[in-house]
């Protein structure tokens, strides 16, 4: 069980940490307007980017999902830490040893499960590394450089070996204090007939790490004749490691997926080597598992793959018959890119690694640089099975084609491919190709319409042809949406973005605006937390923490997530927000305020009718007067009549 971190030790950890650079680890973010960055929301799958970070502020919020929080919060949800885990993940990148209640730091007794997992795991990789320069791993190194990898490539990657024996790691890391348990719960050990021993041995092993850099599983190549094992050995699937979410080599290629907006998807630990020091460094590898849904998250997270962008994903694969089924699979998952894919293909059948080997870093560039679309590759790919001697054979080449061509979804791309279909086929009359693929392309959305209850609906739950299987639904967090055509709420919404991101913009005037003043209900709920946590006027005096004061006044979710939404929002000017800026929605919010009050007395006067008394009368009349005159400074001097 973690213990109590020290409170002073967690603030000091927030606020050594810019989110947006803890969040730019999983997301691309682009500038997002007045001082806001967004990217594609890591919680959920969409198209257009609707999650926004407010570095100023330290909380981000995404409008689609709901999901909201600070720099820990983030951490938590998106590595499913403790709260004392994220900390400890974090005080070790800004130099800071935690402190726990009742005592100083232990390690070993008060951390989380995730951090230990990770310290082993981070030993283990610098143990095996340094395995590498001794004697027996002579073997190993000759795998290297017959690969072209000298000593400072294989730095590089923090390749390591592991010793044949069956105990050393295991003893090393016993020593250190972890326990059996830990050591098999983290996967570097196996459960032998005396207890956990190593689980790699006489191996080549590369470390896998996630989008932070964290070690968080292994990959071990077999290199004696007499080692019985699989090639290739992983972990296996831990708290830390988990398959279908990770890439080898991303935390290398990050930064230049994000500035090249080209991904490069290769099959090994070596092509990725090839592919970094040809001059690729985009290049990252599944490790022991076809790529999949959750790999195409993380690319387009880093690719900010939304519609209209420009961002390319290519897929090499090996030339034979598996290379080209690969291919195909691949094909399948093209469209959930809006990036343009792509496959670059051996003529020789070479992976990069051989082809850098055999041909040099140049033939690597090229191979990648003159990637086809993989569109294109899957119907000439179906379109070589058949023998177009034959009108039989055209036909089936056509039946096996149209299908694949109906699947893409963008109909101008969908029509080209069906005229260069019919070309590939040799068939003269395009027309007839143009409509065989469009009939396909229409009894395909028929049968797709007709599985849910109501035609062209789908049940909730049901899975559509070519998505993949749905994510449980996040809890709901209750959220107000803005309704555009409601100047009302407009207004409302402006002027709390301004008090929660610019408070010395609004104070000290906002304080004396009563709660009523604000007429949608989820606002006076967030102009009752800002008196709660002592006004604007003590937001603009401590303006770094004001957000975290909001939320933690916050009376339940729903306004606390308002609040965080209101702290990523943009502001709705193209200048710089100002006092000019502020002023006109605080005049504009007490003008609103003046004609429901107008016309409530003028309803009070109906009412009354010709029996009221004079006196009656007079009180409502004078208070009108005084109304209008101040309605008519507000609209003359604005601001200053406040």
């Amino acid at each position: 069980m973690a213990g109590r971190i020290k409170d002073e030790d967690v603030q000091a950890v927030k606020a050594a940490l810019r989110i947006d650079a803890v969040v730019g680890d999983y997301v691309q973010l682009a500038n997002g307007g007045g001082g806001q960055l967004k990217g594609l929301c890591p919680f959920h799958d969409e198209k257009s980017a609707s999650f926004y970070v407010n570095p100023s502020k330290g909380v981000y919020n995404c409008f689609g999902c709901q999901e909201s929080g600070d720099t820990l919060g983030f951490v938590m949800k998106i590595e499913h830490l403790s709260f004392v885990e994220a900390v400890e993940r974090l005080a070790p990148q800004v130099g800071i040893t935690l402190r726990y209640e009742g005592g100083s730091y232990v390690p070993g007794r008060q951390q989380g499960e995730r951090t230990r997992l990770l310290e082993i795991n981070r030993l283990a990789a610098a143990w095996f590394q340094e395995q590498l320069n001794s004697p027996e791993a002579e073997i190993g190194r000759r795998f290297l450089k017959e690969r072209g990898f000298e000593r400072e490539a294989a730095a590089h990657f923090a390749v390591g070996y592991a010793p044949a024996g069956f105990e050393n790691l295991t003893r090393l890391l016993r020593g250190k204090g972890y326990t059996d348990k830990e050591l098999l719960t983290s996967g570097i050990c196996s459960e032998g007939r005396r207890g956990p021993m190593d689980r790699f041995r006489a191996r080549l092993i590369w470390p896998i790490r996630d989008l932070t850099g964290e070690v968080v599983g292994f990959g071990a190549r077999r290199l004696r004749e007499d080692d019985n094992g699989p090639k290739y050995l992983n972990t296996p699937e831990t708290p830390l490691y988990k398959k279908s979410h990770v890439l080898y080599g991303v935390e290398l290629a990050k930064k230049e997926i994000a500035k090249s907006g080209r991904a490069v998807v290769v099959e090994g630990y070596t092509d990725v080597m090839a592919c970094h020091l040809a001059g690729i460094p985009s290049a990252v590898a599944t490790c022991g598992t076809a790529f999949g849904e959750d790999h195409i998250k993380i690319l387009r997270r880093l690719l900010l793959d939304t519609n209209g962008s420009d961002a390319k994903v290519v897929f090499t694969f090996d030339g034979d018959a598996a290379g080209q089924k690969a291919a195909l699979r691949a094909f399948e998952d093209d469209q959930k890119f809006a990036a343009q894919t792509l496959i670059a293909v051996s003529p020789g059948g070479m992976d990069p690694c051989e082809l850098r080997i055999g041909e040099g870093d140049e033939a690597v560039r090229n191979l990648i640089d003159r990637a086809s679309p993989l569109f294109e590759f899957a119907i000439r790919s179906t379109v070589a099975r058949h023998n177009l001697d034959t009108a039989e054979g055209r036909a089936a080449a056509l039946d096996a084609c149209a299908p694949i061509v109906a699947q893409i979804k963008d109909g101008s791309i969908r029509h080209e491919y069906a005229v260069q279909l019919a070309g590939m086929l040799g068939i003269l009359d395009e027309r007839f190709v143009v409509r065989r693929v469009q009939q396909v392309a229409q009894w395909a959305a028929e049968r797709r319409e007709g599985r849910g209850s109501v035609r062209g609906q789908q049940r909730p739950g049901q899975q559509r042809p070519g998505q993949g299987p749905q994510q449980p639904a996040a809890p709901a967090r209750p959220a107000f949406r803005l309704d555009a055509r409601n100047p009302q709420q407009f207004v409302e919404r402006e002027l709390l973005k301004l008090a929660v991101q610019f408070p010395a913009l609004v104070a000290p005037i906002l304080d004396a605006f009563s709660p009523e003043e604000f007429m949608t209900p989820p606002y006076a709920a967030v102009r009752e937390a800002l008196t709660a946590g002592g006004g604007v006027t003590a937001g603009a005096e401590a303006a770094d923490i004001w957000v975290d004061v909001l939320r933690e006044v916050a009376p339940d979710d729903a306004v606390r997530g308002l609040i965080t939404e209101l702290a990523v929002e943009p502001i709705r000017t193209r200048r710089a927000p100002d006092a000019i800026y502020a002023g006109e929605f605080l005049v504009q919010l007490r003008l609103q305020a003046v004609a429901r009050r107008v016309a409530a007395c003028r309803v009070q006067l109906q009412r009354l009718g010709p029996n009221a008394s004079a006196e009656q009368t007079e009180a409502i009349q004078r208070e009108l007067w005084g109304l209008q005159q101040y309605e008519g400074e507000l609209r003359s001097r604005g601001a200053a009549a406040l």
